[in-house]
């Protein structure tokens, strides 16, 4: 071979040529290898994921027991270690989202025991004054408080989700109550809509009127009388004329009786108004419903799911999820939750603590815990 085809080693240039080949070959074997074991660090094989999740859970849950459950009073904590400036005991807000974390955990875990004390501690904001029975903000024995009524309907949501599971008359008789507290909110200032708290009329609230219209919902679903029905029709019809912005999300709230609105979008807000369009796919069979269910999904997506991320407030997140969640149930498309998915693990590599506490300040707040066992629990039921 001439020496021109050598190089100063002596080899062949063709040889050389095939070792690059060889080399680049594998380099690309590796680099597959690598993202597949990318892909599986974040869509690891569903048993392993599920068993993982369930770890989580079980975790969360004991941090519960030990940190925020005063067991002498049924009552709660709102943080661990308790801020300076935080009464007694928890107020109303944390426990509707650990209402449902505990309807998860029983739906998923088989805890039959997971809502018992939860639901007894609920019991204890338990308000009779006029002009119908609901909860207020704070327990009842240590002091009178206002009540607000989106806290009373993620109570009723989350009993509706259990009655649909265990046909408790419990689970279906505090919905009604409930039902009957919330339309004490309603009047047709500003074209209708329900305020969000009862002793301060000044906002109609998306957070009061998604949930409201899943209430009613439900209520219809399961009872089939049709003024739950109406209802529905008449706050969504409201919602989506005076509080959704042309991409398909909310704002969050009408001030009253300037008719000011307040654009602040959050990702519960969505979250309630995404899951009443799939409820009432699932009604009536207009596909209007589920293709609108779908364009909010994805807007949500594009405006929330920033630089990898979800916002801050883990329980609006999970609010979120319940959407995506009964949308994936209809379309089986799981791009809707698989972004989710990976903010979930985001935040159990980055926002937890050496002892299994989740969030973003050194006062750990209940409210983030129980989100995080919702969030994991629906994530468990999907895989």
């Amino acid at each position: 071979m001439p020496d021109i085809f050598k190089n100063r080693t002596g080899h062949s240039l063709l040889n050389l040529e095939k070792q690059q080949m060889n080399y680049s070959n594998n380099t690309f074997i590796r680099l597959l290898l690598c993202a597949a074991v990318g892909l599986l660090f974040f869509f690891p094989v569903a048993g392993q994921q599920k068993e993982e999740y369930a770890r989580r859970i079980n975790l969360l849950q004991k941090n519960i027991d030990a940190h925020f459950y005063d067991a002498a009073k049924g009552l709660y904590y709102e943080h661990y270690p308790k801020k300076a400036n935080d009464k007694l005991h928890s107020y109303m807000w944390p426990l509707c989202a650990l209402v449902q974390a505990a309807n998860e955990q029983e739906a998923i875990m088989q805890d039959n025991d997971a809502m018992e004390p939860v639901v007894r501690a609920i019991e204890q904001y338990y308000n009779t004054d006029a002009p119908a029975n609901g909860y207020q903000a704070y327990v009842t024995a240590e002091e009178h408080d206002s009540r607000f009524y989106d806290d009373n309907q993620w109570i009723a949501i989350a009993c509706l989700d259990a009655y649909n599971r265990t046909r408790k008359d419990y689970y279906l008789d505090k919905p009604k109550e409930i039902y009957r507290f919330m339309m004490t909110g309603f009047d047709t200032i500003s074209g209708g809509g329900l305020y969000w708290k009862e002793d301060e009329k000044t906002t109609k609230n998306t957070c009061s009127n998604g949930p409201g219209i899943l209430i009613a919902l439900q209520l219809y679903s399961i009872t089939g009388q049709k003024n739950y029905l109406d209802t529905a029709m008449l706050l969504y019809k409201w919602v989506n004329q005076h509080l959704q912005s042309a991409d398909g999300l909310y704002y969050d709230h009408i001030k009253i009786p300037s008719l000011k609105i307040d654009s602040a979008k959050y990702t519960y807000n969505t979250g309630t108004m995404l899951q009443a369009n799939v409820l009432l796919y699932r009604i009536t069979k207009d596909q209007q419903y589920l293709s609108e269910a779908q364009r909010i999904a994805a807007a949500a997506r594009q405006y929330f799911y920033r630089h990898n991320k979800l916002p801050g407030n883990y329980w609006f997140n999970a609010v979120l999820l319940r959407g995506l969640q009964d949308l994936y149930r209809e379309d089986h498309n799981r791009a809707h939750i698989e972004w989710f998915a990976k903010d979930a693990e985001r935040i159990w590599a980055r926002k937890r603590n050496a002892d299994n506490l989740v969030g973003t300040q050194k006062n750990y707040a209940m409210i983030d815990q129980a989100a995080m066992i919702e969030i994991y629990a629906r994530l468990l039921g999907m895989l």
